[in-house]
Parts: structure tokens; sequence; C-alpha cells
């Protein structure tokens, strides 16, 4: 378990580099997959953690494709809101989700339900 929520962090912490969902499991499939399924650890729960790591911070790195979009959306109704400002706003919640997300992938994974039918936690 350690090791799956350092995953994850590390996800987190790479997202801010490599906003890309595909791109960045491109990298990290071929080395982690085997990694951890030597440790008893399914792949279809490593791309639940992997999924988990990446989603909280995407509405924090300027590098993702919408984000100018939604610096668009918050100046129509605060004109002088900029980069900053919809950073600062999102923070709270990144964390909130990010922490809530890891604790409910840690419920999960030790209570040992299956990811879909025929899918285990661990092999």
């Amino acid at each position: 378990m350690p090791l799956l929520v350092g995953f994850i962090i590390v996800i987190l912490l790479l997202d801010f580099i490599i906003p890309g969902v595909i791109p960045k499991w491109a990298i990290f499939a071929p080395v982690f997959i085997p990694i951890f399924m030597r440790l008893d650890i399914a792949p279809q729960t490593l791309v639940a953690a992997f999924r988990i790591g990446d989603s909280p911070v995407n509405t924090l790195t300027p590098l993702m494709v919408y984000f100018p979009f939604i610096v668009t959306v918050a100046q129509r109704y605060q004109k002088d809101s900029g980069i900053g400002t919809v950073i600062s706003l999102m923070i709270p919640y990144a964390l909130i989700m990010g922490a809530i997300w890891i604790l409910l992938f840690i419920i999960w994974f030790v209570a040992g339900i299956p990811l879909g039918p025929g899918y285990p936690v661990s092999t």
C-alpha cells in the first residue's frame, strides 16, 4: 500500500510537467506494471492509482489544454482575474479531492473489492 500511495503522489507531482494522460501512461506503464506485478498488484489496480494521481491537479497546471478557457470564463465574471487567481482558487479543491481519493483508494484496496467483474485488486 505505501508503494501505491507513493506512485499516486509521483503522478500528482508529474502532472504539472506532463498534463496529458496518454503520454504520461506511455512513459510509466512499461516500467511500473511489471514492477507492481512482481509485488502481486494487478495492472488494473495500478491503472486506478494512476487515474487517481492524474486528475486532482489538472486544473492547477497552466500546461493543461483547457486552462486558457477556464481563465477566460473566470474573467467574464471578474475582470481582473488571471492565471494566479484561478490557480489560487483551485488549490484547496485539488488538495481535498486528492486526499479523499487516496483515502477511498486505500479503503477499496484493503477491503479487496474488485475493480470490475473478474478484475481483483491483486493477482
